[in-house]
């Protein structure tokens, strides 16, 4: 294989590979909110530098942490379209049909943009940098008050867990059903939008087979180890932040205040 799918975890040695993963949960959290709240072009242009200092501080490189958002380009290219084409206002740049193009409309999209390509960015960096196993104790750490009101935090923190590892896997599945279906006569590559759509189901419905073939062999296999679900009390697991975690934090919070205040 020439190259990790999107999602998996790479090993290193930066710092934010060795800060630990509960930190860097929480700090997505506030990075992430942070990008929510922002409202404009400057506080975009500062998360945006920001995540640039990160991308660079994982030793990832920026191939890596943008792989996920190439892929998404048309859908970006619908989103922006559909924003300008139909939001409401009253300074319209041309009108016809159905159809009102505005300023208004056209930042709206590129914010809506902005914020999920932002979002999509931080999710490819904290599931390269952290292993599953760490990401699933750091979930269920960080959902641990809902068992007082009687969630099943393991339970749901190991199927969260799960699912994360099955995202590379389904990634390579979902390429290797591609490339079938083009040696069969798939048009993935045309510009006409009813071909594009003609060639959607012969992808998208192995991809789901698949996905269930896999879910159920999991079960079974989880059942023939003895799994059953979590019962009694949890104890939670202490967690040793070190000087590195707490910077990160402390710069997340100052982040999200800017975001705000811009």
């Amino acid at each position: 294989m020439s190259f990790l799918p999107t999602g998996s975890y790479r090993e290193g040695d930066s710092v934010l590979h060795r800060m630990d993963a509960f930190c860097k949960l929480l700090c997505t959290i506030l990075f992430l909110a942070g990008v929510i709240l922002s409202d404009s072009f400057p506080g975009y242009g500062l998360a945006a530098g920001c995540l640039l200092a990160v991308t660079l501080v994982s030793h990832l490189g920026p191939g890596t942490a943008l792989r996920g958002v190439k892929r998404m380009w048309l859908f970006f290219c619908l989103i922006l379209l559909m924003n300008t084409a139909f939001f409401e206002t009253e300074q319209i740049w041309w009108e016809w049909w159905i159809f009102r193009f505005s300023a208004d409309g056209f930042f709206q999209g590129l914010q809506v943009v902005l914020r999920v390509a932002m979002a999509m960015v931080l999710g490819n960096l904290l599931m390269s940098t952290t292993s599953p196993l760490e990401l699933a104790g750091a979930m269920e750490s960080l959902l641990y008050p809902l068992k007082l009101i009687g969630v099943p935090v393991r339970d749901v923190a190991m199927i969260l867990g799960v699912a994360i590892q099955f995202i590379p896997t389904f990634s390579e599945e979902a390429e290797a059903i591609r490339k079938a279906q083009t040696a069969r006569g798939a048009r993935f590559e045309s510009r006409k939008l009813s071909e594009k759509a003609k060639s959607v189901v012969p992808l998208v419905v192995p991809v789901f087979l698949a996905a269930f073939r896999r879910a159920d062999e999991l079960a079974m296999a989880m059942e023939a180890r003895g799994y059953r679900r979590t019962k009694g009390k949890i104890s939670k697991r202490r967690r040793h932040l070190s000087r590195r975690d707490g910077i990160g934090l402390l710069l997340c919070s100052l982040f999200g205040a800017a975001e705000i205040m811009l």
